[in-house]
């Protein structure tokens, strides 16, 4: 992302919480899951940026935010310069038309009594994309057969098909409405490899073809490495690390990160050189939160000063960002690992 190129999304410091009551023999005691704690980001126009973490990261509740499913108890979310939650009802409707959400299951987000052509076609009407009836089906079909899986399928039940040609018909009723900016919430996590492949290749010839602006949620670091520009690494609600795709796996400077990629599998030199490294302990629990860092207690690095003081997200060199009070120790370790 280049400094000077204003970004078409921005996010700024947003906080989001749950209450949650929990039964003891006190009593019921209220508490709050904290969410997302903090994230400040910015998106340009045509990048695809990708935001990874374990589950319950809060991945998936910062997608939520931005297409306003939740309202954040601090900060906002800006879209093309306008507040999101600040906006009219139908400058709501707009920007939901202009930013479409996948979600992770194509059998729950397809209503098993439409058919798979008229999810599509109802897109189109509901946004005014397209008018009369003959128009707005054969748009649809063009639609299906953009991303691959054919017109012939316009009129089978979703229930006639695999998760895959789903995923497929999610993303072509999402590119009904002429969005800027696709978001993929764990979108292919479902599918088999093949799948899987079928649908990151197709995205990618979408966004030279369209030129959209995608956000892809994954644990999956696989999937990022395939397809984005921009990695942001979070853990626990709160942004770990920020930077360019290649510079963040071949060198990170968060040990969150670090510890991401040595998690995968790899093989370099054949079978018997599978080098995969588990991250140790558990994610702490987001209702009680350690002090300081809360990666301190899975983190070899820790110190008193990590786990007294909670380190701020910094710009530590042109373009890459950490929240991390030994990101050069951290550096050093990878170059010489």
């Amino acid at each position: 992302m280049t400094n000077h190129e204003p970004p078409i999304l921005e996010i700024v410091d947003a906080h989001k919480y749950y209450d949650l009551k929990t039964l003891t023999v006190f009593g019921r005691v209220r508490e709050k899951v904290k969410a997302v704690r903090g994230v400040s980001l910015k998106l340009v126009q045509g990048e695809a940026l990708g935001l990874v973490g374990e589950s319950g990261c809060g991945k998936s509740t910062l997608a939520r935010l931005i297409v306003k499913l939740e309202t954040p108890h601090q900060g906002t979310v800006f879209f093309r310069g306008q507040d999101v939650f600040k906006i009219s009802p139908k400058e709501t409707k707009e920007t939901h038309r202009r930013i479409q959400l996948i979600f992770q299951n194509p059998f729950s987000s397809l209503s098993p009594a439409m058919t798979i052509g008229e999810h599509v076609a109802d897109a189109l009407t509901i946004h005014n994309i397209v008018r009369g009836k003959a128009a707005i089906e054969e748009r649809a079909k063009q639609l299906l057969d953009t991303v691959g899986i054919g017109r012939e399928v316009y009129g089978n039940y979703p229930s006639l098909s695999s998760a895959g040609d789903l995923q497929l018909a999610n993303i072509a009723r999402a590119l009904a409405t002429n969005p800027d900016i696709l978001i993929s919430d764990e979108g292919i996590s479902v599918l088999d490899a093949s799948e899987q492949a079928k649908i990151l290749n197709l995205l990618k010839d979408l966004q030279d073809e369209l030129k959209l602006t995608y956000i892809i949620i994954t644990h999956d670091l696989s999937v990022v490495r395939h397809i984005c520009d921009r990695l942001v690494v979070m853990y626990l609600g709160k942004v770990m690390e920020i930077g360019d795709n290649a510079s963040v796996f071949s060198a990170p400077i968060n040990p969150y990160t670090k510890a991401l990629i040595e998690s995968v599998p790899s093989i370099a030199k054949g079978l018997r050189d599978i080098r995969m490294t588990a991250m140790k302990g558990e994610v702490p629990s987001p209702i009680h939160l350690p002090p300081g860092c809360t990666f301190a207690p899975r983190c070899d690095l820790a110190t008193d000063a990590c786990r007294q003081t909670e380190p701020e997200l910094i710009e530590v060199m042109p373009g890459r960002s950490t929240a991390c009070h030994h990101w050069e120790q951290v550096t050093r370790m990878h170059a010489t690992s």
